[in-house]
C-alpha cells in the first residue's frame, strides 16, 4: 500500500490560472455643520459679539472641494439677518467670515464673498466659521434665528 501512495504522487500534476480582483473608488464627500450661537446679548452703543461654528468635510483622498454658505433670509450677503421667533418683525444683523480677521464674508463667491476650498484626506476636516454681530442694534427682546445652507461642491 505504501508503494501505491508513492506512485500516485509521482503521477500528480497541477495547473494554475491568474485572475484579477478590481474595484473602482469614486470621489465622494459628506458635510455637516454645527450652529453658530451668539448666546444672550445685551445691546450696547459699541462693541461686537463673536461666535464660531464648525463645518466638517469628509472627502476621499485627493478630492478637491469647495464650501459655500447661502445668504439665509437676507436679500444680500452684505448683511445677513436673523428673524425674531416671537412673531415680531425686527431683524438682527450679523455676518459670517472665513477667518477671525472678520474681513472676508463666507458666501458663494458672489457679492464680494469668498468660498473656502480644500482637498480631501479620507478623514474628517474641520473648517471654522466666524460669526460677528454689532451690539448697537436696539431691537425687541426675542430669540432670533437664521437657517443657512452649507454646500460642499466637488
Amino acid at each position: 500500500v505504501l508503494g501505491l501512495a508513492a506512485a500516485a504522487s509521482i503521477n500528480a500534476a497541477s495547473s494554475t490560472a491568474v485572475f484579477q480582483v478590481s474595484a473602482t473608488v469614486s470621489a465622494s464627500c459628506n458635510v455637516s455643520a454645527t450652529n453658530v450661537a451668539f448666546g444672550a446679548i445685551t445691546p450696547a452703543a459699541t462693541g461686537v459679539a463673536q461666535a464660531t461654528g464648525t463645518i466638517t468635510s469628509t472627502c476621499t483622498k485627493t478630492t478637491p472641494y469647495t464650501l459655500s454658505i447661502n445668504k439665509g433670509v437676507a436679500p444680500t450677503y452684505a448683511t445677513r439677518t436673523m428673524a425674531g421667533t416671537g412673531g415680531n418683525t425686527d431683524l438682527l444683523n450679523y455676518n459670517l467670515y472665513t477667518s477671525n480677521a472678520y474681513t472676508t464674508i463666507f458666501g458663494d463667491a458672489t457679492e464680494s464673498t469668498q468660498t473656502v476650498g480644500g482637498t480631501g484626506t479620507g478623514v474628517a476636516q474641520a473648517t471654522t466659521v466666524y460669526g460677528q454681530l454689532s451690539l448697537n442694534q436696539y431691537i425687541k427682546p426675542d430669540a432670533y434665528t437664521d437657517n443657512l445652507i452649507v454646500t460642499l461642491s466637488y
